[in-house]
């Protein structure tokens, strides 16, 4: 049970519940489309006369349409309704060390365009892109409705302020992105890191397993190793943003590469894509990239296997310190690595198996249901989060 503070607790006022019920209604028909009056006036329990004035709505602000009859069931034919294909439209920016993807998705999350460039260490110079492919994405779309910009970043950001405060990639500090974006576009900007983004997205258009979890926290294998905390169904970010930095606990010593920070006993500096990759060249002399190191894995060579299988080892050990400190119902992995989830998941696991004491809950854990960019995916929820979540 939550504690109400009086200092800053109001009264529910008769605007609050009608927002609440609309947003109730919205998020039902996104969840069970198509469906119809009669049954959402079932599943919400509100009156048929509240559920017409709302559907009325939504239909005028180009939320949702009718889209014929359904099946009878012993009276008239009902009207069956939907998220509208061609309504609100979010723009996604997904910052990664090597690429940056603009993308504009409608109000399902469908992702309609979608166009990249490759990131650049000058910080002046890919800001300057973003806002000229944004630009030309809003442009190229302009006859539609667009709710907003969602940036996912690789590093600690403020989403209050809207500030990138550190990325340890490029080393660029105190970045004003969704001021300055917002400035240029006159659309309003909603940032937070990569793995925050990512278990949004998990939330909003994960499998039932995922999405109907609670509590989970999803690991974000990447050049860096990166969690997002979902607590009671919100994200968990901590004073500034800054929860959810696992990637710099200690899980050893003497790594065969850094972390981003520098130290060498970060569980970042085992288990990134880096770290498998500079075992490989290790162990064979040759450097590749992490999407050939999988290749090879599963085409049967034992020495990016042997890489990959000791990555995810070093995975599974941090993945045991976080089931143990929070106790969550689900652990999602994502990330590229989750393509050779058959070499590696018993890696996964077997760390979690033997380090979990008898009596203490442990938790599944499963590999992300979102192939397509999760990053990107999680850019774009972060806007359509917004839309579809209550806000007084």
């Amino acid at each position: 049970m939550r504690r109400i503070d009086p200092n800053t607790a109001q009264a529910a006022r008769s605007s609050t519940i009608r927002n609440i019920n609309k947003h109730m209604v919205l998020n039902f028909v996104r969840d069970r489309e198509p469906i119809s009056r009669a049954e959402l006036s079932r599943v919400t329990e509100l009156q048929r006369s509240t559920i017409s004035i709302i559907i009325d709505e939504l239909v005028q602000e180009g939320l949702i349409e009718e889209i014929g009859t359904g099946e009878s069931s012993g009276g008239r034919r009902p009207t069956m309704l939907r998220l509208r294909a061609e309504g609100a439209m979010a723009i996604g920016v997904d910052v990664t060390p090597t690429v940056t993807t603009v993308a504009i998705c409608d109000i399902a999350g469908r992702i309609v365009a979608r166009e990249s460039f490759a990131t650049e260490s000058s910080l002046k110079t890919t800001h300057s892109k973003i806002i000229e492919y944004v630009s030309r994405m809003k442009e190229k779309n302009s006859e539609r409705r667009i709710e907003g910009i969602g940036v996912s970043l690789p590093g600690l950001v403020d989403p209050v302020s809207g500030k990138a405060l550190y990325i340890p990639y490029f080393k660029w500090r105190e970045w004003n992105i969704a001021g300055e974006l917002k400035s240029a576009t006159g659309l309003n900007v909603i940032i937070d890191n990569d793995a925050n983004a990512s278990a949004l997205a998990e939330l909003w258009f994960g499998r039932p397993e995922i999405s109907n979890a609670r509590d989970f926290i999803l690991v974000l294998v990447a050049d860096g190793i990166g969690t997002g905390i979902i607590f009671d169904g919100q994200i968990y970010r901590g004073n500034y943003g800054a929860a959810g930095e696992f990637g710099h606990m200690i899980v050893g010593q003497n790594s065969i590469n850094p972390c981003s920070c520098g130290n060498y006993d970060c569980w970042e500096a085992f288990s990134s894509n880096r770290s498998a990759v500079a075992r490989y060249a290790k162990a064979t002399e040759n450097n590749i990239s992490f999407s050939n190191l999988i290749d090879l894995a599963l085409a049967g060579e034992q020495s990016a296997i042997d890489a990959l299988s000791e990555t995810a080892h070093y995975l599974g050990i941090g993945i045991t310190n976080l089931i143990v400190g929070l106790s969550p119902e689900t652990v999602v992995v994502s990330g590229e690595i989750t393509r050779a989830w058959s070499l590696v998941a018993e890696a996964f696991i077997e760390p979690v198996r033997t380090s979990i004491r008898r009596g203490l809950p442990s938790s599944r854990i499963v590999q992300s249901s979102l192939k397509d960019s999760p990053t990107l995916k999680g850019a774009l929820s972060l806007v359509l989060a917004k839309k579809f979540s209550f806000t007084s």
